[in-house]
């Protein structure tokens, strides 16, 4: 019923030929409101404000109510793709009102000629007549934790000082609005007509949604210009999904001869039809305007009149159109070139200023444009000016003398101003200007360069500055439009931010906070850009010429921050001594400060000094707060020391502090290499602790973060590396050399703090697969460069180990054993449990004998004592492998079905399947498992561990040997992410919460990802 009632709903409606179109449409709005036979799709729930395409971890601010159950549609893209004039834009609105006619929601939007530069200008029309009614509290409510990230980009709210959201992080945003609204107003259809002059944000943002549709209750409607898509709408062509759009041909002969007896008359004779269609070519648009025109001249539809057609169509564009619009007075192609220059839905106030005409003669120059079927009919008496087709408005556009458009631009920028529609309105206007040295445009184009950054769109910021510089601006701002030029391309361009801070550096600046952000900011980009070393030098060379202290203090603090991550740094141990002793007296009373302090506890790790050194000087760092999400400091130091717990056997502790700069990246709207990072790490630290397969879900999110970002990038090599160790750690080597290929993982290395990491995941994958020689190579490389500069630590970097085991594989056991034995001294050194364990149990895997098993029991004693349930599952397995080959089978037990229980609760499967081989070589068979209690420790555990920290002997005080009370420790330690030596913090601090039905407590470590 519904098709025929569709197919007569096409009658009298223009819609010649186009059957096939409007079916497609109508398969789609079967399946869309569940008219179609096919099975519809399950019900999926409303995403909080923080759940878009990546697995979520924080700002869940969605009420309950935001998360009903859709309707059971199916949703998809419809794609339309024809030459201008073919009749797209009348399919379009046939579609919308069928859509609206089944009681779809329909949002719409049009690309413009003049608006396609005009950052957001498609998002604003689709999305902001939902929002626009909402209070400001409403808005709060309903956008939960994107409000401040979207509201500006979609011109809801003004946008607000701090970092602005990078454009990935405001995609997700905008996904999440768009996503929100198909549940709640389901069914949705969202229509783009002219896609080819849709702004780059817009587009790019619905061609990367547009996938998702399909598991929503959406249809996305688009067309466009084939020969005009930019690169941006790729996604709707369909070389990547494999669906063609649908194309849109030229009217036949007989479909123009019923089209003029439509509108002309049925006494049309054949030969004046038939003219009629070689003159039109079929286009419909030029038809149905011909057709128009016939009638209006009363010209008699027979052959006799037929003549006259192509005097008629020749007045439809080009030059006829011109010498047509001169015929209506110097006033009125004066308002039609206003509309021209100022686009869509145009204000007929701001027409009428810009064409230096009063309300009246607005009112009788549109009236007489109406009847020349230049203007359309508004839709309501005060209502925007528009033009009949954009055919029209590129055609009286096209015709407005260069010199006169140009200047009719400048005014146009003026009257946007003077109407209080901002400088970004403005800004579009200013581009098509010629540059004069007008201080004026330069200070428009710099707010709305600001405008746009702060709204998620740098590029568009990009354009305004880069046409601010061609002003040029005077000599006091030139440094400081470059500077702002150069921060506008740092998410996207480094190399091109380099040249423009370069530049600013060049010129003669007065203001000495000028100078020092534009070197703080080029010493960033340089060293994200693997230029570490430049980076360093510039900041010396700053050094020598600044005269203020606190400036001095800060110039050190980021020149010791990137000599810190440099691998090749020549003076490494000088540097360590002066950070030493500049940060032992400096008392953390700014954030300069506590960088330095710091950086401090960094360096103390990387050198193995105790790691109770290194904690006190972490703690202090943190004592004040360091912001992961400043802007103009970057997030490295609280990164390092986050991490600075975590090789100190403080996993709990790192993680409360990932957890809150993630959530710090995540509400700036930093959805990008940012929170790549913050994943990752996550996932990396989550590995450590043994909970092998929550490691492997936040390191694919942070992969498929960092994989949009791009290729060989740092958050990717981080993201690669960590999903390898994760994979070899669960046993699917296969799947880790996988990985590595696919992301193109291995030399060059990035020379930054990357390559000991990377350069030994690297060696350990090919130890893994049976290449020994190529990894021990590779590792004794990585041993020369480190071991000058003083890098000794196998808890954070633990080439050593691995070059042990390389030198055992290749028959080099002497060096082999010594290479250990040397890794276990600086581990205990260090002192972290964890170290100490891992190296003694490599130690253990090199040496023969006896010894061997006894570095195994000290190996396991020492784990224990650590968070590293992992590395203690391997320690445990190797033990009672050990054990079973000397006969001693009742041990070897013990140890083996301790080691299968914890590597199960870790994920180890591939530990799981030695240890089960070990069982069976011994005859004896694996018993039930008893997997660990997540995170919450039991009334016993809770009272080892409080007798631990007032310093009673947990055995005495829980009645039980030592034994035991060493196991429930152990299990203590790896539940809380601590040692022994962090566990007063974590039962006072963690957040713990003991159950008052089950006397448990629940340990306040972050939540798995969902």
């Amino acid at each position: 019923m519904a098709r025929q009632d569709g197919r007569q709903a096409r009658q009298g409606f223009g819609l010649f030929e186009r059957e096939d179109a409007l079916d497609a449409a109508e398969e789609a709005l079967d399946l869309l409101t569940g008219l179609a036979d096919e099975v519809p799709s399950p019900p999926v729930s409303v995403p909080a404000p923080r759940d878009a395409r990546v697995i979520p971890l924080h700002g869940r601010t969605g009420s309950a109510e935001q998360r009903p159950e859709t309707p059971s549609a199916q949703g998809g893209v419809l794609v339309y793709a024809a030459p201008a004039g073919l009749g797209k834009t009348t399919l379009l609105a046939e579609i919308r009102r069928r859509a609206g006619a089944r009681g779809c929601t329909v949002l719409s939007a049009r690309g413009g000629d003049q608006e396609q530069r005009v950052a957001f200008h498609v998002a604003r029309q689709l999305l902001q007549p939902q929002l626009a009614h909402a209070s400001d509290a409403e808005l709060r409510e309903r956008l939960g934790s994107w409000y401040d990230i979207v509201g500006p980009a979609l011109g809801l709210r003004a946008a607000t000082a701090g970092s602005p959201p990078d454009p990935q992080g405001l995609r997700d945003g905008l996904d999440w609005v768009l996503t929100h609204l198909a549940v709640r107003r389901a069914p949705l259809v969202v229509v783009l007509d002219d896609a080819h002059w849709a702004d780059p944000e817009s587009l790019g943002w619905l061609a990367s949604f547009a996938p998702r549709a399909e598991d929503l209750p959406m249809l996305l409607v688009v067309a466009y210009r084939p020969d005009e898509l930019p690169d941006e709408g790729a996604e709707f062509t369909g070389r990547r999904s494999g669906q063609r759009p649908h194309g849109l041909a030229p009217l036949t002969a007989e479909a123009v001869a019923r089209l003029v007896r439509d509108r002309i008359g049925a006494h049309a004779d054949d030969a004046f039809c038939h003219d009629f269609w070689t003159v039109t070519a079929g286009n419909p648009f030029e038809t149905v305007e011909l057709a128009a025109k016939v009638r209006d001249r009363g010209l008699d539809p027979t052959a006799d009149g037929a003549h006259e057609l192509r005097d008629l169509a020749a007045a439809l564009k080009g030059s006829g159109l011109v010498r047509r619009l001169e015929r209506l007075g110097t006033a009125t192609v004066r308002l039609a070139w206003a509309c021209a220059v100022l686009g869509t839905e145009i204000s007929p106030a701001l027409a009428g200023a810009l064409a230096g005409l009063g309300d009246e003669a607005v009112a009788d120059c549109a009236e007489r444009l109406r009847e020349a079927r230049v203007l359309a009919a508004p839709g309501t008496p005060d209502g925007p000016l528009e033009f009949v087709h954009p055919l029209i408005a590129s055609a009286v556009y096209r015709a407005i003398p260069d010199a006169i458009r140009v200047a009719f631009h400048g005014q146009a920028a003026w009257c946007v101003i003077d109407a209080g529609l901002g400088p970004a309105a403005a800004a579009r206007h200013l581009l098509e200007t010629h540059p004069e040295g007008d201080p004026w445009v330069v200070t428009q184009l710099r707010a709305a360069a600001r405008e746009n950054l702060r709204a998620g769109a740098p590029d568009a910021a990009r354009r305004h500055l880069a046409r601010a510089l061609r002003e040029p601006p005077t000599a006091d701002e030139r440094a400081a439009v470059l500077f702002e030029l150069g921060s506008a391309s740092l998410l996207t361009e480094p190399a091109t931010t380099v040249n423009h801070l370069r530049a600013a550096l060049e010129e003669p600046i007065a203001d000495p906070v000028l100078r020092q952000g534009i070197v703080y900011r080029l010493s960033q980009v340089l060293a994200h850009s693997d230029r570490l070393v430049e980076a360093s030098e510039l900041l010396e060379s700053e050094n020598g010429r600044t005269t203020d202290a606190r400036s001095r203090l800060r110039i050190q603090a980021e020149r010791f921050m990137w000599d810190a991550l440099r691998s090749d740094e020549p003076e490494s141990p000088a540097r360590s001594r002066r950070l030493a002793a500049l940060a032992d007296r400096l008392p953390g009373r700014d954030l300069t400060e506590r960088y330095i302090i710091g950086l401090r506890a960094w360096d103390a790790t990387l050198r193995a000094e105790p790691a109770a050194v290194a904690l006190r000087h972490a703690e202090r760092a943190l004592e004040g707060g360091l912001s992961w999400a400043d802007e103009s400091r970057g997030f490295e130091v609280p990164v390092l020391v986050a991490l600075i717990h975590l090789y100190a056997d403080r996993p709990g502790r790192a993680e409360e502090l990932f957890a809150a700069g993630t959530a710090e990246f995540e509400k700036q709207g930093w959805r990008g290499a940012h929170l790549s990072f913050a994943y990752t790490l996550l996932g990396y630290i989550r590995l450590r602790r043994g909970r092998l397969m929550e490691a492997e879900d936040f390191v694919r999110a942070g992969l498929r973060l960092a994989e949009r970002v791009g290729p060989r990038t740092p958050a990717l090599w981080y993201a690669t590396g960590v999903m390898i160790e994760v994979l070899l750690a669960r046993g699917r080597t296969d799947e880790a050399e996988q990985v590595a290929r696919e992301h193109d993982f291995g030399e060059p290395f990035p020379a930054t703090v990357t390559i000991p990491d990377c350069e030994t995941v690297h060696a350990e994958l090919l130890l893994a697969t049976g290449r020994a020689e190529e990894a021990c190579a590779a590792l004794a490389d990585i041993g020369r460069r480190l071991e000058p500069r003083g890098k000794r630590n196998p808890s954070c970097s633990p080439w050593q180990l691995y070059l042990a085991l390389a030198e055992a594989a290749t028959g080099s056991p002497a060096r082999a054993l010594a290479t250990a034995q040397d890794a276990v001294a600086r581990a205990r050194q260090y002192g972290a449990p964890s170290a100490i364990g891992q190296a003694l149990r490599v130690t253990a895997e090199v040496s023969e004998g006896a010894e061997r098993i006894k570095l195994l029991e000290e190996s396991v004693d020492w784990l224990d004592q650590s968070p590293a349930a992992y590395e203690l599952a391997r320690s445990l397995v190797a033990l009672g492998a050990a054990l079973r080959r000397t006969e001693r089978h009742a041990e070897a037990a013990e140890h083996l079905y301790r080691g299968l229980e914890t590597a199960q609760d870790c994920g180890a499967d591939g530990l799981v399947e030695e240890a089960r081989a070990e069982l069976a070589a011994a005859g004896l068979r694996p018993r039930a498992l008893h997997t660990a209690d997540g995170n919450s420790l039991t009334a016993r555990e809770r009272a080892a561990a409080r007798a631990s920290v007032r310093g009673v002997d947990p055995a005495a005080a829980l009645g039980v040997d030592p034994t035991t009370a060493a196991r429930l420790l152990s299990s203590v330690y790896r539940k809380l992410g601590t040692d022994r030596s962090g566990l007063a913090h974590a039962l006072g601090e963690s957040g713990e919460q003991e159950s008052p039905a089950t006397g448990e407590t629940t340990a306040g470590t972050p939540d798995p990802v969902d």
